[in-house]
This record gives C-alpha cells, sequence and structure tokens, in this order.
C-alpha cells in the first residue's frame, strides 16, 4: 500500500494525477507538466519532496561516523552551521547505495536528507555500521517533519512574502547553506532543478498552511514530471536511473563527491575505487535530428558503445536530452549516435549543465 505524505489530501484537492514513486502516492503533475516546468524556469513552483527521509545523526561519534560511511569528506563543512555537502553512501565494492544530502548543524549535530526509495535500506544500512563501527551516536528517522522545495527565480521573494520573519535569518544565505529559523525548521538554499530556491523542512502539522500560502501569492505546485525534466536539463543524476549499487561514483559523472585528499581517512568503499580505474563516464548528450532519447537505448561512440541512462525532451532547449554511460575518452563536441527504434540516429557530446539559471548553456 503506497504511503502517503501530509499533503495527500492538498494534491487530490488540485486534481493532481497520482504516481506509485518509491512506494508513495506522489503528484506526477496538476495539469500541464510544461507548464510547471516553465514556471520554475521563470518564475516559482513548488514541489512536494516530503516522501524524502530527514534522518538526524547526533552524538560525539557523529563525524567519525560520517566521514567513514561517505564517500564525500563532511570535515569540509565542520565549523560552519548549516553548510550542506552533497554525498554518496558506498557499498565495499564501491555501489552507490544512495546519493544524499548532509547538513553540518553543530559538532555533535547533523542531519541527512536521503531518497524515498531507498529510505528504509539508508537506515538499515547505517545502523549496521555504527553497530560495527562502536560509534557513539544515535540515528534518528524525522518521519515527523515534511518537506517543500520551492525553486526559480522569485522562488525566495515569494517564501519571505508569506513568511517575512524567515528572511533575516535566510537573506544572506550562500547556495548550497542552511539556516535553522527554530529547532524545528530549516531553510537550504539547495535544489535539484538547476534553479534558485529554497528547501524548507519544517514540522508536519505546519505544512500544509505553508503550502496553501505559497499557492496563494501566484506560486506553481509542480509535480515529478517536471521535476524530472527540470534535474536532467540541469545534469543532476537520478538514483535508480544514472547510479545504484552496481555502478561506482566515478563512472557515473560523480567522481567529484568523492574525496581521496585524505590519505588517512577509510570510507567505505574507498578501496574498491581506488583499485579499479574507471572505464567509463555519465556524459550529456544532445540529439540532432527528432526524436526522443529514453533510459536503456544503445549509443555508439568513437571508443566505443555506451548505454543512455535518462532521457527526455527538453521543454527549454526543444530537443531531446540525455546521460548516457559511455567509454571515459568520450569527449565534449564528439559526434556519437543512439538506437531509436531501429534506427541510429546522430547526437553531440555536450558539456554539462544543459540549462543552468534558465539559460541554456549549450
Amino acid at each position: 500500500m503506497p504511503q502517503h505524505t501530509p499533503l495527500y489530501d492538498a494534491h487530490l484537492a488540485l486534481g493532481a494525477k497520482m504516481v506509485d514513486f518509491g512506494g508513495w502516492d506522489m503528484p506526477l503533475s496538476y495539469g500541464s507538466q510544461l507548464e510547471e516546468h516553465h514556471a520554475v524556469r521563470k518564475q516559482a513552483g513548488v514541489f512536494d519532496v516530503s516522501h524524502m527521509l530527514n534522518i538526524d545523526v547526533q552524538g560525539p561519534g557523529a563525524q567519525a561516523f560520517l566521514q567513514y560511511a561517505l564517500a564525500n569528506d563532511v570535515a569540509r563543512i565542520v565549523g560552519s552551521p548549516g553548510k550542506a555537502l552533497y554525498a554518496c553512501m558506498l557499498k565495499p565494492d564501491g555501489g552507490v547505495v544512495d546519493d544524499l544530502i548532509v547538513y553540518f548543524l553543530g559538532p555533535d549535530n547533523w542531519r541527512m536528507v536521503v531518497n524515498a526509495g531507498t529510505a528504509d535500506k539508508d537506515v538499515a544500512w547505517m545502523q549496521e555500521l555504527v553497530r560495527s563501527g562502536g560509534y557513539d551516536l544515535k540515528l534518528t528517522p524525522r518521519r515527523d517533519l515534511a518537506m517543500l522545495a520551492i525553486q526559480g527565480p522569485q522562488a525566495r521573494e515569494k517564501v519571505w512574502a508569506v513568511r517575512p520573519e524567515w528572511q533575516p535569518a535566510s537573506a544572506d544565505l550562500q547556495p548550497f547553506t542552511g539556516t535553522r529559523i527554530n529547532e524545528n525548521i530549516l531553510v537550504a538554499r539547495t535544489g535539484y532543478t538547476g534553479e534558485d530556491g529554497f528547501e524548507v523542512v519544517l514540522p508536519a502539522a505546519q505544512v500544509r498552511a505553508f503550502w496553501d500560502d505559497l499557492l496563494a501569492v501566484g506560486v506553481q505546485p509542480c509535480g515529478l514530471g517536471s521535476r524530472d525534466t527540470l534535474r536532467l536539463e540541469a545534469g543532476m543524476n537520478l538514483y535508480g536511473q544514472d547510479m545504484d549499487e552496481s555502478v561506482h561514483p566515478l563512472e557515473s559523472g560523480l567522481s567529484w563527491t568523492v574525496s581521496f585528499k585524505d590519505a588517512q581517512r577509510a570510507f567505505v568503499g574507498r578501496a574498491a575505487l581506488e583499485s579499479a580505474p574507471s572505464v567509463r563516464n555519465i556524459v550529456g548528450i544532445k540529439l540532432l535530428e527528432r526524436g526522443v532519447m529514453r533510459g536503456h537505448m544503445k549509443v555508439r561512440t568513437p571508443h566505443g558503445e555506451g548505454e543512455i541512462t535518462s532521457g527526455t525532451m527538453s521543454p527549454t532547449m526543444g530537443v531531446s536530452i540525455g546521460l548516457a554511460r559511455v567509454p571515459v575518452a568520450t569527449a565534449v563536441g564528439e559526434r556519437v549516435e543512439v538506437e531509436i527504434r531501429g534506427k541510429w540516429l546522430p547526437a553531440e557530446v555536450i558539456k554539462l549543465p544543459f540549462v543552468r539559471h534558465g539559460q541554456i548553456s549549450a
């Protein structure tokens, strides 16, 4: 039976098309997916992301645990309360258990946000690492919290219009940094769309009023459909499509999330990554003829074959774009071919992201 976020009834009242996503009943769209996409690129849209799980990591062993459990090094954000870090949690063989965001809230106080479909697996995996490593900490999954992503060039101003008391604390936030309004409300300048905006974590009991207030000032409700086209234009990976437990981050365009700088830091999967040179990587591809690229389509490059991991028709660019896992020698500007319905169509390798802050970069 799919689970429901605290905004389930609100979605139904708006006539949303609901789908099962990671075990949750979630809105795919509220009408026109294209209108939702363009609203985020040009004004502001709001996404219910309460299906994602916030996990508090608290105790004197929290930092040491996170430095072991994550491939990125959380020491980089220590001392900057609210600072966020994108990271992958790996298996010993280097496969990606999940990708997530971790926030430094204090020396013994951290917050992780993990994907909905992997949440139970993530918690079990971390609990086992805590037990086997003897770390002095407490993991607390926070299903009492809800989460909204307000994205777009007008997003922050819209949030301040309905919650002016939050502006003094959040006006000077830098990208990938958050602030705690109080013990239960976190406002972070993060997102999954390639646009500016906030992700707001707040008590589930307060989210309906916040949602209704945002819609009342013209923020467009947006579903999973536009979220996917927006993140793909922004060149962002989706767990389960662009990476999973069968591939490691160095083959997924995520080498920047793996920190080898501290030679003494042993993290789960490090030995596997250091002993297995990457032979593939994720690149951006733009189709040069009519058609739509989709996941698992074959790709031919001058260096060997690959596969589309995510593909769509870009509403902003008006052409089909995709992410593809291809031989590591494949370079920006090279021509490749994609097999669509039995035909090999020409495409070009493009520097990511395809679109950022509403501007086409390629």
